[in-house]
């Protein structure tokens, strides 16, 4: 009996080893594919867990409302002279926070050990960043979307019209797409997702107040005046106003085009170099 079943299990094995033996091998994924499919995954997170949006949908319009009607009578004289200066800008500052999730979400993979299952697969290696990154940029998408629909619910109206404020958010998606390589890196080097989200907010928070988002910069004292002048959220904020005022800022658009491409190409590398000693 018990020589039966063991001739039986044997034969089993080998039918099965043949079968596997002859069938081709599939295809590897490609790298866009792979990609693509670690994008896809972002997206489902956000949908079993759709308290994510919160960040991109609530918040910015939290800020939008408080800035305009708190000080918009203050500083411009009337809100919706306000509104016509600090939309734009509030546009760049909600996605720009937004980046600091992506540090966040690499994080919490890494210390609940899912990236050590991402190694584990026969993919192109940085697949899971970047496709973690291009989902974030779906974030970004949303939550510029959302302050520029309650923008104009509230009054505002571009006179760039509906392609000057797609441009506008085109550019600060691209930024922010430059600007996540960074918080990449700080997701790699902190212990916790609550280490990475504080020593973001650390970092983004004095530069998006000490910028032309909400002021403008000639009110200032003079060395003050001269930083934010200088400042790269400045000059995208710059950028962004001209795009959906219909009169494109050509220095300030490829000078915030640049420093995105110089995030990327200092940081990409360096994220991935420490993705796989990690």
């Amino acid at each position: 009996m018990t020589a039966t079943t063991r001739t039986t299990g044997s034969a089993d094995t080998a039918a099965v080893r043949r079968a596997i033996s002859s069938t081709p091998r599939p295809p590897r994924p490609g790298r866009l594919s792979a990609a693509l499919v670690f994008g896809w995954r972002g997206m489902l997170k956000v949908k079993h867990v759709p308290e994510q949006l919160l960040d991109v949908t609530v918040t910015p319009v939290m800020f939008l409302l408080l800035f305009t009607y708190l000080f918009g009578g203050a500083i411009a004289g009337s809100t919706s002279a306000y509104l016509d200066y600090t939309l734009p800008g509030l546009l760049v500052m909600s996605v720009l926070f937004t980046t600091v999730y992506s540090g966040i979400s690499l994080n919490t993979d890494l210390t609940k050990g899912v990236v050590d299952r991402f190694r584990s697969l026969p993919i192109w290696r940085p697949a899971p960043l970047l496709g973690s990154l291009l989902g974030d940029s779906v974030r970004y998408v949303i939550a510029g979307t959302v302050i520029i629909v309650v923008g104009m619910a509230l009054g505002f109206r571009p006179e760039g019209g509906f392609a000057g404020a797609v441009a506008a958010l085109a550019l600060v998606v691209a930024f922010s797409f430059g600007l996540s390589w960074v918080f990449s890196v700080l997701g790699l080097l902190m212990r916790s997702p609550n280490a990475v989200m504080n020593a973001g907010f650390m970092a983004i928070f004095p530069l998006t107040f000490l910028s032309n988002v909400f002021v403008d910069p000639t009110t200032l004292p003079g060395p003050l005046e001269a930083f934010v002048d200088v400042n790269p959220i400045s000059v995208l904020a710059t950028a962004s106003r001209s795009l959906m005022a219909g009169t494109p800022d050509g220095v300030a658009i490829v000078v915030s085009l640049a420093v995105a491409a110089g995030l990327a190409a200092v940081f990409l590398p360096l994220t991935t170099r420490l993705y796989r000693s990690r």
